[in-house]
């Protein structure tokens, strides 16, 4: 994973995406469809119809950067509403990017009591 600036912000955008849309058509649909700034230095990403390929969009103060994903096997976890956005956290997109539930994830151990 790319190490982000403190304070940037990570937007899910809800719903389907086509993912042939490149750099201008997705800071388009940030600029319409989500009203934010696509060179605002946040990362905005973009999920497709069959949810096996995502897209971010993030502006580096000297450029826009077009990341792209797929999974070989499995689903991106998505919100189930069809407009609008959805905030992350850092260690959220990761998950998201491994193809793990961010919404519930999960402990592999129960923290014990400190008595």
């Amino acid at each position: 994973m790319i190490g982000l600036p403190a304070g940037t912000r990570i937007w899910l955008a809800a719903g389907v995406t086509d993912m042939r849309a490149g750099f201008n058509c997705l800071a388009a649909k940030v600029e319409t469809a989500l009203a934010e700034d696509p060179f605002s230095g946040h990362v905005f990403v973009f999920r497709g119809r069959r949810g096996d390929m995502i897209k971010l969009l993030w502006w580096t103060g000297d450029g826009l950067c077009l990341l792209a994903k797929r999974l070989e096997r499995g689903r991106f976890v998505w919100p189930q509403a069809t407009d609008g956005t959805v905030s992350l956290s850092g260690a959220q997109l990761s998950m998201l990017l491994e193809g793990i539930d961010w919404r519930r994830p999960e402990r592999t151990w129960k923290p014990t009591s400190g008595l």
